[in-house]
């Protein structure tokens, strides 16, 4: 049986108004040809939609389940109209994350290149916070996406695996941890570092371990860029602590040494997460399923 999505939306218009008329004024249609459209749904359906009244009309049984179906078919088929306005650039698609800051300056990049350039209608907004801001602005539907830290307490979010994170020490080549393979953090308290401006994640995070451990760090120059932290140390102004993926892309030859970290905490779960996936929009999904492959494109 065929339906006309004009019907449909028909059917619901009575529903909502109660009267005939008020619903054809609403598409505009007249009055004639919206009693016309009504009477011939009814006759290839062999049933009353609607009881008429002398102060409205109401729907019968019938017409509750057939309005139910209406009201699903004529959203499907916005959606799907929204959509393909959407494929066709006619409508940009803003997708907001939030992520650490060893997610944004390392895994991120690489991971999103892809996704932008086969979904050329989406504009991504990306914000850097520590892992429990990400989780509270997760929580709070402020963003649609995070990558955060898989050793906190996730509750009331949905994830998935992302990447595997280790942080080491940064040293120049001629100090005298620079022979050592590995060492944990509190062995090298006692030296100067370098590091980024407090407010960010990562060097947060860094500087409470070693609160923690009962001997601040004492810094000695604070820099906005993983680049130029990496200049200073070779240069023997101090150490860091970096995500492997950074210290090695700014390793120096013999100017700078990459020593791992024996702590717990250093190696760490980086964690995809979203409220609820089902409350996405397609694209939104669509990142998720790219950034949860680590070839960074969904499985075909």
């Amino acid at each position: 049986m065929h339906f006309d999505l004009t019907d449909l939306r028909l059917l619901m218009a009575i529903a909502d108004t109660g009267s005939l008329s008020r619903a054809a004024a609403a598409f505009p249609l007249a009055l004639s040809a919206a009693s016309n459209r009504l009477r011939l749904l009814e006759q290839r359906i062999g049933l009353p939609l609607f009881l008429r009244h002398a102060d409205g009309m109401t729907p019968t049984p019938a017409g509750r389940i057939a309005l139910d179906h209406a009201r699903r078919v004529v959203g499907e088929s916005q959606q799907l109209d929204d959509a393909l306005k959407t494929l066709a650039g006619q409508r940009r698609v803003h997708v907001r994350v939030a992520a650490n800051t060893v997610a944004s300056s390392t895994f991120l990049p690489p991971a999103l290149g892809p996704f932008l350039n086969d979904f050329p209608e989406v504009d991504l907004q990306i914000e850097e916070k520590p892992s429990a801001q990400v989780l509270h602005a997760l929580l709070a539907d402020e963003v649609d996406l995070g990558v955060l830290d898989g050793n906190i307490s996730l509750t009331g979010i949905m994830t998935l695996p992302f990447r595997h994170d280790r942080l080491v020490l940064f040293v120049p080549g001629g100090h005298a941890l620079a022979d050592r393979g590995h060492c944990l953090l509190r062995e090298a308290l006692g030296y100067p570092f370098v590091g980024m401006p407090r407010e960010r994640a990562l060097q947060a995070f860094v500087e409470e371990r070693a609160t923690l451990l009962g001997r601040p760090l004492t810094m000695r120059v604070r820099t906005p860029s993983f680049f130029a932290l990496a200049q200073l140390v070779a240069q023997g102004v101090g150490l860091a602590v970096l995500p492997e993926a950074v210290a090695r892309r700014h390793q120096a030859d013999a100017a700078t040494a990459i020593i791992a970290l024996d702590d717990p905490w250093a190696t760490r779960e980086l964690r995809l997460g979203v409220r609820d996936l089902d409350q996405l929009s397609a694209q939104a999904r669509q990142l998720v399923a790219y950034l949860s492959e680590p070839g960074g494109a969904p499985p075909q």
